[in-house]
């Protein structure tokens, strides 16, 4: 039933903003042009050919006459949501390049686009298999997110990984690469960069205590950096993210509540190099689940402390799941965000500004403005009463064409 409403999706809603080659309208919405920006009420968004022409409020603003209206009365409009952690390693998105079509746009939809997913950014897969599901949305066999990847997160030497966790949680197996010196660092972030993907991610340190000296973070830090490539790191403990941050790595891809509170050492080290941070909150509350509620507590007051401790340095902040780890969906990460500290505007930026403007893209994604890309979430109510309510999309648009319409 849900690739049969799927396929009648596509036909139905692709067609929007596409078969007439030309424009639409989104009217009647409180309009977020960017996270700081007073909202605008009863708003209208033009789009043509896939770009934002006009936005501002209904008298201000003229719809063209042939423009296909989309009523979006009593709901809220944000620039496209990011994702900027998940990993396309279960089994289900194995043999990218032949799942069938239907079913492969049925699982965006219900991992990414029914939240306002307009762009994901993978940090540890197979690269072949991930870039052969970019390249099919891309070419508009299905519609999905735009998918940015780092392929194989960088090992450690000799990490000893557990492979029955790889069966355990349903994903594909796979060997990533280990990396043992600097050389071997700059040769595998070659390979990875030149074969597709867009960013590196390094494991610094790995199950077996294995950990990546400062010298191969470096070495691979710096090669990415000189072929125009953004760094990852998954952290286990303050030292590495303060070795991570010091040998020039771009995004600390975690907390670390099971290292205990972050000191000054650890924050000054991500403040003083503009290190962003994807708090993934809501893995951790996660994985402890079946733990005794006093574990419970202790690990979620640590990681929110540790959240709360970066924004007071004002730190930039990236939304991410961790989806491949944890089950999709964003509304537990907003209500954890929230209670650590950050704002409504605050999230919204994590979501949109904050990711474009990283990942190179600020001139064209994450606001909505005339000549950006018309990446859109229509939302269903106003969020700012509760943040939950970011993941409660009625309308997702990518280059202004529908790619998720709420039942």
């Amino acid at each position: 039933m849900v690739i049969r409403v799927f396929s009648v999706f596509v036909v139905l809603f692709l067609s929007i903003g596409a078969a007439r080659g030309a424009e639409i309208a989104l009217t009647g919405a409180t309009i977020y042009t960017t996270p700081v920006a007073q909202p605008i009420p009863n708003g209208v968004i033009v789009v043509t050919d896939g770009k934002v022409t006009a936005v501002g409020a209904r008298a201000s603003v003229k719809v063209p006459p042939a423009a296909e209206i989309i009523d979006c009365t009593g709901r809220v409009i944000t620039a496209g949501f990011w994702d900027a952690h998940v990993h396309f390693m279960h089994r289900i998105w194995a043999d990218g390049a032949t799942i069938p079509a239907a079913t492969l746009g049925a699982q965006m939809q219900d991992t990414f686009t029914r939240y306002g997913f307009t762009a994901v950014f993978d940090v540890s897969s197979i690269l072949e298999n991930t870039i052969a599901l970019r390249k099919r949305i891309d070419a508009g066999e299905m519609p999905g997110p735009r998918i940015f990847t780092t392929g194989f997160a960088l090992m450690p030497a000799n990490p000893q990984l557990p492979t029955a966790v790889y069966e355990s949680m349903g994903w594909m197996p796979m060997t990533p690469p280990e990396i043992a010196d600097p050389a071997a660092a700059d040769a595998a972030v070659n390979t990875a960069l030149n074969s597709g993907a867009d960013a590196i991610k390094l494991f610094i340190s790995a199950p077996s205590k294995s950990t990546h000296s400062p010298k191969v973070i470096e070495a691979a830090t710096a090669e990415a950096h000189r072929l125009g490539a953004p760094v990852f790191v998954h952290p286990n403990s303050n030292a590495d993210i303060i070795a991570a941050a010091e040998n020039g790595a771009d995004i600390i891809a975690h907390t670390t509540p099971l290292s205990g509170p972050w000191d000054d050492a650890v924050l000054s080290a991500m403040e003083d190099r503009d290190v962003a941070l994807v708090p993934t909150l809501w893995l951790w509350k996660y994985l402890v689940r079946n733990a005794p509620q006093a574990r419970q507590d202790a690990v979620v007051e640590t990681e929110l402390a540790q959240l709360r401790a970066w924004i007071a340095r004002k730190g930039t902040v990236i939304f991410g799941t961790d989806y491949g780890a944890v089950k999709p969906g964003p509304a537990e990460d907003y209500a954890l965000m929230a209670a650590a500290g950050m704002s409504f505007r605050d999230i919204l930026a994590s979501l949109t500004t904050a990711p474009a403007k990283r990942f190179g893209r600020g001139a064209d994604l994450g606001q909505i403005a005339p000549g950006f890309t018309a990446d859109l979430v229509v939302l269903k109510e106003d969020p700012t009463p509760d943040v939950r309510k970011l993941a409660d999309v009625q309308f997702t648009l990518r280059d202004g064409k529908m790619i998720y319409r709420a039942p």
